[in-house]
């Protein structure tokens, strides 16, 4: 199975879309975002120094476009992409290119969000100095402690031995001269605490953005930041996209999700290497692209086709499915047992997942009526995998 990532901000170098831009057909792709954005991409992707592209206001619109810009080049008929996409996941903003690759949002509507989104964090962190340190190494459950006894957020969970911690200045600060046992403390280059409650403000402006913006189920299977669950809810995926400002990133989970569903291959898009890195460690045998430059466009084609299988959620009309948001065991609600040609009300809980770490509730987005299960009680499920079939209110 193949799985398609795109990275967070902190991925961007100077420079990095040198060689794509030597293609006319991205540079007109990339003009059109520009118009969208209100930024001037091309410049920040080629001519503009580290500190520039640090500002949060030009980052965030930078990596989307460029995910989803070489997304595009990867799969020139975006179509055949969900033949071959197993599951589509991003890293912090990247979720949004991840969420526009499933279908669920167009990318003009990305851009507007992002651009939003980073002009209001980026608004919100010169409220507060805060900031945010990488902890490497150490115990989890130490670090975590050592997190909550100076006040910090674990904004970032990326797997073992990788946590990022987000606060005030202050609050970084007593954690350098207290580090937690057998960690070392990177400082990073960021402009605030993402991920955290003092993005809240960020969250309220970009809520009322999103109450504007239609949307679709994925058509494919799309990992959440939040929790590592498969989305297949286009509201919810909008509703977790704007709540993930101020949410941890548990990317630890996504990778688990992605063990879950026995992925063989990852291929990260531009700008390419922080989560193939991690994938590397945290995921032992999978096999990792990292897509920097278009002369790695065919290799790059070659590692799709020899991971590439086509998605079960794209292989019948998404309005039709309720699939299961993570690996577990199916079971039928006990209070309501729907059986085929019964009526299923918008928001109803149809079934329930249980794993060993949660129990999670299968709800209709859409009312409708069985027309069968597709997996019986007690059966094991994978994430993503469709549980019932139903035919849609009101469609002949």
């Amino acid at each position: 199975m193949l799985v398609i990532v795109a990275p967070g901000q902190g991925a961007q170098t100077p420079g990095f879309l040198e060689p794509w831009l030597e293609d006319p057909v991205f540079e007109n792709r990339l003009h059109w975002l520009s118009a969208v954005a209100g930024l001037d991409l091309a410049h920040y992707g080629t001519k503009a120094d580290a500190e520039t592209i640090r500002d949060t206001a030009i980052a965030q619109p930078l990596l989307v476009a460029a995910s989803m810009l070489s997304a595009l080049a990867l799969f020139p008929h975006p179509g055949d992409a969900f033949e071959k996409i197993g599951a589509l996941a991003g890293h912090s903003v990247g979720e949004l290119a991840a969420a526009v690759g499933a279908g669920v949002i167009t990318g003009e509507q990305a851009m507007v969000l992002v651009r939003e989104r980073g002009k209001a964090m980026a608004a919100a962190s010169a409220l507060t100095p805060t900031s945010m340190t990488a902890v490497l190494g150490g115990d989890r459950d130490e670090i975590l402690a050592k997190l909550e006894q100076y006040g910090l957020t674990a904004a970032n969970d990326n797997g073992p031995g990788q946590i990022v911690a987000a606060g005030t200045v202050e609050e970084l600060a007593g954690l350098q001269a207290d580090p937690p046992a057998k960690t070392r403390l990177i400082p990073l280059s960021v402009a605030g605490a993402f991920h955290t409650r003092h993005m809240e403000p960020a969250v309220q402006t970009l809520a009322g953005y999103a109450r504007s913006i239609t949307t679709h189920d994925p058509r494919t299977r799309l990992i959440s930041n939040r929790d590592g669950q498969i989305v297949h809810d286009g509201r919810d995926v909008l509703r977790r996209l704007v709540q993930q400002v101020n949410a941890p990133v548990r990317w630890d989970l996504c990778m688990q999700t992605m063990a879950d569903l026995q992925v063989t291959g990852i291929l990260e898009m531009t700008p390419a290497g922080t989560l193939t890195g991690i994938a590397r460690r945290a995921l032992k045998g999978v096999e990792t692209f990292a897509l920097k430059a278009p002369d790695q466009l065919d290799d790059a084609r070659a590692f799709v086709d020899k991971h590439g299988s086509p998605s079960e959620i794209n292989a019948s009309p998404t309005w039709r499915l309720l699939v299961a948001p993570m690996k577990g065991t199916f079971t039928r609600t006990e209070q309501v047992s729907r059986e085929p040609g019964d009526t299923v009300e918008a928001g109803e809980v149809v079934a329930i997942v249980k794993s060993l770490r949660d129990e999670v509730e299968v709800r209709a987005p859409h009312g409708g009526s069985v027309v069968e299960w597709l997996v019986e009680e007690g059966d094991p499920v994978a994430p993503g995998q469709p549980l019932v079939r139903l035919h849609p209110s009101g469609v002949n």
